[in-house]
């Protein structure tokens, strides 16, 4: 039996953990203890992807956010060996590129236990992004590191991962699998928040801390918003921090803003809208998953492939940039019939490697 010890701790790793937590479930060879480092505690951001994905609930709840990136890393650092050495796991699972990841991916180094990195091997290039920094320090220490895309395999393999004694493996995005899983589950569903009754509509999501950290930044992006909520309406559920920080600023917001959303209502957003504008790489993905063209409100992206192939478009901060993004992109005709993520089976393998180790 394959003791692996997953930490969890915003919503992406919620949404990912939900379809693999699912698969360990089903075989007869992991135990998997989740620790949820507290990182996301709002409840629309928390609890309740937790209640509709299914998650198993968390065995240990660490409660650390609202401090400094250095306070909450190490924290969690602090917190999370006490559990390793308590639990005696033989692999951490970590995922993405949060702080949770780092913590996790420290604490098992520095007690000789093997880590598993999925979604490894992306970058952005740019490393005053907290993320990049997580994503590229948890690679070089993990022992299997599952790439969701060929890029990832090729960026590793540029940074001599070849010559390290690790297991690089191209599993496909498991962000795909759950989707295509809850998607079969959502046809159904009738969400009474969403009652846009068929106008067409942009969904967007601003929440990264080089948009929301300057305020010039912000405003420019919630310009380029405005100007376009005159021509077609924009849908934005609004991360608790964004919020705080638009309303203690005064930025005035002429278009519609809602509360975090489930991942049910997401998807139904997704499904229907006309054009995605975000700063997220999570919904960067999802938009190509549901076949909508995507502006990224950032400098760069991880998910390149997405640019390269003409489904999405960065965009920065600028609002006139941002502008004529969406000018182009919301009539923009694209064929979606292309194999970037893999098929849906990205847990799957992930389960088929790990039974290798038996």
């Amino acid at each position: 039996m394959l003791k692996i010890l997953t930490i969890i701790g915003a919503r992406p790793q919620f949404i990912k953990a939900a379809i693999v937590s699912k698969i360990f479930k089903q075989s007869d060879f992991v135990h998997e203890t989740i620790v949820h480092t507290g990182q996301h505690f709002d409840f629309n951001m928390d609890q309740l992807f937790f209640n509709e994905l299914s998650i198993p609930t968390p065995k240990y709840n660490l409660n650390i956010n609202s401090v400094s990136h250095g306070e909450m890393t190490g924290r969690m650092i602090i917190d999370l060996e006490k559990i390793i050495i308590q639990e005696k796991p033989n692999f951490i699972l970590v995922y993405g590129d949060t702080n949770s990841t780092l913590a996790g991916a420290l604490a098992a180094k520095k007690l000789h236990v093997k880590i598993i990195h999925v979604e490894a091997g992306l970058r952005s290039y740019n490393m005053r992004m907290p993320e990049e920094v997580n994503r590229v320090l948890t690679d070089r220490i993990s022992d299997i590191l599952f790439c969701p895309t060929e890029k990832a395999i090729i960026n590793l393999k540029n940074e001599g991962f070849n010559g390290f004694n690790c297991k690089i493996v191209k599993n496909g995005d498991v962000m795909l699998d759950l989707a295509l899983y809850c998607q079969k589950l959502n046809a159904n569903k009738v969400q009474p928040l969403i009652k846009l009754n068929g106008r067409a509509f942009i969904l967007c999501t601003i929440h990264r801390e080089e948009n929301t950290n300057d305020i010039e930044k912000l405003k420019s992006i919630i310009n380029a918003l405005n100007r376009i909520t005159n021509e077609i309406e924009v849908v934005l559920p609004l991360h608790p921090r964004t919020k705080k920080i638009i309303d203690s600023n005064q930025i005035k917001l002429n278009f519609k803003a809602l509360n975090p959303l489930g991942y049910f209502d997401m998807l139904k957003l997704l499904e229907h809208c006309s054009l995605v504008m975000t700063d997220s790489g999570g919904l960067q993905k999802e938009a190509f998953f549901f076949k909508k063209n995507c502006v990224t409100i950032r400098e760069q992206t991880e998910w390149t492939e997405l640019v390269e192939n003409g489904f999405n478009v960065i965009a920065g901060s600028d609002e006139n940039t941002i502008y004529d993004s969406y000018k182009t992109m919301i009539i923009k005709k694209n064929n979606f019939d292309i194999d970037l993520y893999g098929n849906g089976n990205a847990s799957q393998i992930i389960l088929d490697t790990l039974s290798e180790l038996q």
